[in-house]
């Protein structure tokens, strides 16, 4: 009866959410309080839902104080210099146009949000495409895949749900699957190198006039008013320590954020009227995706708190061949992508990645490692038409979104794999379990 109910649970949830007959949001508030009804949890269902609202309340933080600390730093400035001087170098240079854009890309992505990246890079960038006679088809490949490998980060998205979903802490999914996103981030470059050779060899190399006019006046924050360029060392040595930080465990992750926004804030923007300015500018942001976390911890609460969650991966683990149960990391990684691709990431970390992982847990898996595992598949998954940012990115471009598809889903796989292989190698997950 619990598998039955566990199961139903999950497939009426991501139905709803992928035929977009309700939003993520209301379907993780109001699916499993309907189910545990059914199920006759009735007199359990506040305890269990407070429960799960609880232990992703640490996330839940974590992420609205660091997509308005990496918002105030744009906002600020501090990536401009950065931006300008990629701008510079790449001159009439196809080859050096095409890895700035990757390069451009991965340094804006940072804050996390697709639609940002998408609009600061072909902005930035667009016009040195046209004007070289570059594709821009391999413009949007390089910024979504990019934008594929930094979106692992604890405030991308997925790792945040990865994390609520398996009750786990984001910064041990994410610190040591940094050299991973490494390797990823070497097959962007290689394949922005290999593109722009090729566009070299049909285009040569042209001198343009005029660039370092146009460049002294690029900024990618879209408030004037919330210029800082006077603080851009200060904001930068604390963006530092912050990483430093975050990757030596120095405080959980909500506490570096607060602290940091904290000091930004009021270094940057010393004035009350413009503290509130900049927390409103961003606050549709960060409601979506806190919201979301939030409603998570019901979903989740009520999974656990009735043991459907258990009685599934029983069903899980009978029907999966007794050879295949240690490779339960490696399935995950692999089938990550195709999953993320046609279902939406809130449909397969709420709904599949916890059954997966109590199946994993009898093999000696631990959730933490089926967390990193699950996220392999994310340059892959920006490419699913579920993906609304993504429309942007082409509409931007003026490109066709099944040609945009088409000439970006191979290298996606492709990073994807080289990730995979350099978690497998350097044990971030296991390639194989122990009973």
């Amino acid at each position: 009866m619990l598998t039955f109910l566990g199961f139903a649970m999950v497939v009426t949830f991501m139905y709803l959410i992928m035929s977009k007959r309700l939003s993520a949001l209301i379907a993780l508030i109001i699916i499993p309080i309907v189910f545990a009804l059914i199920g006759g949890f009735a007199a359990g269902i506040g305890p269990m839902m407070l429960e799960g609202i609880t232990k992703l309340a640490p996330t839940g933080v974590m992420l609205m104080f660091a997509i308005l600390y990496f918002a105030l730093m744009i906002d600020s400035g501090l990536f401009d210099p950065a931006v300008r001087k990629i701008l510079q170098l790449v001159k009439g240079d196809p080859l050096k146009v095409s890895v700035g854009t990757a390069v451009l890309a991965l340094v804006v992505s940072l804050d996390g949000d697709g639609a940002t990246t998408y609009m600061i890079c072909v902005a930035a960038m667009l016009p040195l495409y046209s004007r070289l006679g570059m594709s821009p088809r391999i413009m949007a490949g390089l910024i979504i895949l990019a934008g594929g490998v930094m979106n692992m980060t604890p405030w991308g998205g997925p790792t945040a749900r990865a994390a609520s979903a398996l009750h786990v802490d984001p910064s041990a999914i994410f610190v040591p699957m940094i050299p991973a996103m490494l390797a990823g981030v070497v097959a962007i470059l290689l394949i922005a190198y290999l593109y722009g050779k090729r566009e070299r060899a049909r285009l040569g190399e042209l001198h343009l006039p005029g660039d370092a006019v146009e460049h002294g006046a690029i900024s990618v924050s879209q408030y004037p008013d919330a210029r800082r360029p006077r603080l851009i060392w200060f904001n930068g040595a604390l963006t530092a320590a912050l990483m430093l930080a975050l990757i030596s465990g120095l405080l959980p992750l909500p506490v570096l954020f607060m602290l940091a926004f904290g000091i930004a804030m009021i270094v940057n923007y010393p004035c009350l009227q413009q503290q509130k300015e900049r927390v409103a500018a961003h606050a549709g942001n960060v409601l979506a995706v806190v919201g979301l976390i939030f409603a998570a911890g019901i979903f989740t609460g009520i999974l656990s708190g009735t043991g459907m969650v258990d009685a599934m991966s029983k069903s899980l683990l009978a029907v999966i061949p007794d050879a295949m149960g240690p490779y339960l990391a490696l399935i995950t990684a692999v089938v990550s992508m195709p999953f993320t691709f046609f279902m939406s990431n809130d449909a397969f970390y709420y709904g599949v990645l916890p059954v997966l992982a109590e199946a994993a847990s009898h093999y000696g898996i631990s959730p933490v490692e089926m967390a990193r595992a699950s996220i392999v598949g994310q340059p892959v998954h920006l490419l699913s038409p579920l993906v609304p940012s993504t429309y942007l990115l082409v509409g931007l471009a003026g490109i066709e979104f099944g040609e945009h598809q088409r000439f970006t889903l191979k290298w996606a796989v492709l990073v994807c794999l080289c990730i995979l292989f350099a978690a497998l190698l350097m044990g971030i997950f296991p390639l194989f379990g122990s009973h």
